[in-house]
């Protein structure tokens, strides 16, 4: 291949195809030209980044060797803060779809994760996000309420499916295989791509709930303990969305219970 008598333009062409081949991306290396020289790194990073999604399907690609077809990631967003709910989310995605940038959510901007939202909704076979509500988390504790919520995120999924991945919490009461990952999130592309799902979720109603409550900043920080939404908690004292069993809150309700209790 003659490569030095067509345009950048048209090189640029080629590679935007689907048939790139050996041939067109060793001529183009021998190219003296800088824009060729561009063109080649911009195709190696896609194809490193196209590899590293390859790599996140490995605990899929293995449940397919074992005849499963409709695997479900598992994930959830929201055990650590000191406000709103926890989220969980369940993914099944297409096999063969690669989705570029793909990671766990809490390693993407939130300019990427949203743009990944989206394109997870529309591709994958399915998706059910749900939220555990504080008062529930108040009550039966953070890792009850959020294995409550993936057993009705798995359930609610359709199809159903015939594995699920999860990230790090296991499930006893399924009734399909499951394999519980530490750090799922980073080594699954399913339980990344649910990941993102709950995190964005989460995301977008604590930004609803800082219009409702604007003086705790849920906006900024989605309810976890920074210095300065545990300062607007002294100041303004919890409000209805806050976990009442999350330290420092229950012992300052403790303590309002008390004084109230010594009158």
């Amino acid at each position: 291949m003659n490569i030095a008598d067509l345009s950048i333009k048209e090189i640029e062409g080629l590679f935007a195809s689907d048939n790139v081949t050996e041939e067109l991306v060793e001529a183009c290396r021998n190219d003296k030209r800088a824009a060729a020289a561009k063109i080649i790194k911009r195709y190696e990073r896609k194809q490193a980044e196209i590899a590293r999604v390859k790599g996140m399907f490995r605990y899929e690609d293995e449940a397919r060797t074992e005849g499963h077809s409709l695997i479900a990631g598992v994930d959830e967003a929201g055990r650590g803060p000191l406000a709103g709910p926890v989220s969980v989310a369940a993914v099944i995605l297409p096999e063969g779809l690669i989705l570029p940038r793909i990671n766990d959510s809490k390693k993407l901007s939130e300019k990427v994760r949203n743009e990944l939202y989206d394109e997870i909704m529309a591709k994958a076979v399915s998706v059910k996000q749900v939220f555990v509500d504080e008062r529930t988390i108040d009550r039966v504790n953070i890792l009850q309420a959020t294995m409550n919520g993936m057993y009705e995120a798995i359930f609610a999924l359709e199809p159903q499916p015939d594995k699920v991945l999860l990230d790090a919490v296991k499930l006893e009461r399924l009734p399909m295989p499951s394999l519980s990952l530490i750090k799922g999130d980073a080594k699954s592309a399913t339980i990344a791509a649910a990941s993102i799902i709950a995190k964005v979720s989460r995301d977008r109603l604590m930004d609803e709930y800082d219009k409702q409550y604007p003086e705790y900043g849920f906006g900024e920080h989605k309810g976890y303990g920074t210095a300065s939404h545990i300062a607007a908690i002294r100041k303004f004292g919890p409000c209805p969305i806050h976990r009442q069993s999350f330290e420092p809150i229950k012992s300052m309700v403790d303590e309002i219970e008390d004084l109230f209790g010594n009158k």
